[in-house]
């Protein structure tokens, strides 16, 4: 089968189009002919080998910790997933495979594939989705009646965290470029208020706020002043750095660290389904042209969310 691998980190010249082995399921997994993958940014931060200490994994490596695809063959003991059935997964952040014809994974972390979707574009939801999710359902439990600061809410995690917030009710001051800003209105936002001056504090876009989910990669001092921004009580979800916490307003800090969730997958799949969230797709590229998206990631070109199609 063909799949895109590399053997060493690198630029993305280490990225390689093979002939490799189909793999066979064993106890526990999947066998899934692929129909897509997508990119997500720490796709690259793992080929350069940043994370290679704290998300120790065995080269080669084909990347892809998203997955979309129909399931051609089980093993041992799985019950839940059926020959035939179309799926969306994400795998652990160690292990990947996404970018190949065909890839196994563990059954816990796929669920049912969207209806309201191709099964192609299903493949832009599994990480992005479970971060989201974690950010606003599991970490910062939004809801009806709290106000809610997104900081990075034009990209993909981002625009989740917007829906999911206003979907549970809450008011939401998006934060990013003002080219989001009509986007933002339509998912749900209440306020889209350009790029956070830090310095400005929070006055500048309507006080302080219950939840403050930030998706921007911060300097320690900017995230220090991103800390204002939480009311009395209030916690701050970051996934790029902790905002340090005021323990004299009991303000709380928690970060999101995305695991693959079958069943956390198959409620984000299942709002897909309803319409209370949508998917924010930009490109759709081949296979044979991940190594360009890659590139294009980069040198900070990539538009924004893109899917691989495989099949």
């Amino acid at each position: 089968m063909k799949a895109i691998r590399y053997h060493q980190f690198g630029d993305t010249d280490v990225l390689r189009s093979e002939e490799v082995d189909q793999p066979t399921p064993a106890a526990g997994e999947v066998l899934i002919q692929v129909a897509a993958t997508s990119f997500n940014p720490v796709d690259e931060h793992i080929r350069l080998g940043i994370l290679a200490e704290a998300i120790p994994t065995d080269l080669p490596i084909t990347p892809g910790l998203d997955v979309a695809g129909t399931v051609v063959a089980v093993g041992e003991g799985v019950t839940t997933i059926a020959v035939g059935d179309e799926v969306v997964g994400m795998f652990p952040l160690d292990q990947h495979g996404g970018a190949a014809e065909y890839a196994v994974i563990a059954a816990i972390f796929v669920a049912r594939a969207p209806q309201s979707v191709d099964l192609t574009d299903a493949a832009a939801l599994p990480l992005t989705g479970l971060a989201a999710r974690q950010a606003a359902v599991e970490l910062a439990d939004v809801h009806s009646g709290q106000t809610v600061l997104v900081n990075g809410a034009g990209g993909a995690v981002g625009s989740l965290v917007v829906q999911l917030a206003a979907d549970a009710g809450a008011t939401v001051t998006a934060a990013d470029s003002p080219r989001h800003a009509d986007r933002l209105h339509a998912l749900g936002a209440t306020h889209a208020v350009g790029f956070l001056d830090l310095d400005a504090g929070p006055a500048a876009v309507g006080g302080v706020f219950d939840v403050v989910i930030n998706h921007v990669r911060l300097a320690p001092e900017d995230l220090e002043k991103l800390s204002a921004y939480v009311a009395d009580g209030g916690i701050a979800v970051s996934s790029a750095g902790a905002v340090p916490v005021d323990e004299a307003r009991g303000t709380r800090s928690a970060n999101v660290w995305v695991t693959p969730n079958g069943e956390h997958l198959a409620d984000m799949v299942a709002r897909l389904d309803a319409g209370s969230i949508t998917l924010n797709i930009t490109d759709r590229r081949a296979l044979h042209e991940l190594p360009a998206v890659h590139e294009a990631a980069s040198s900070g070109s990539l538009a924004g969310k893109t899917v691989i199609t495989v099949g």
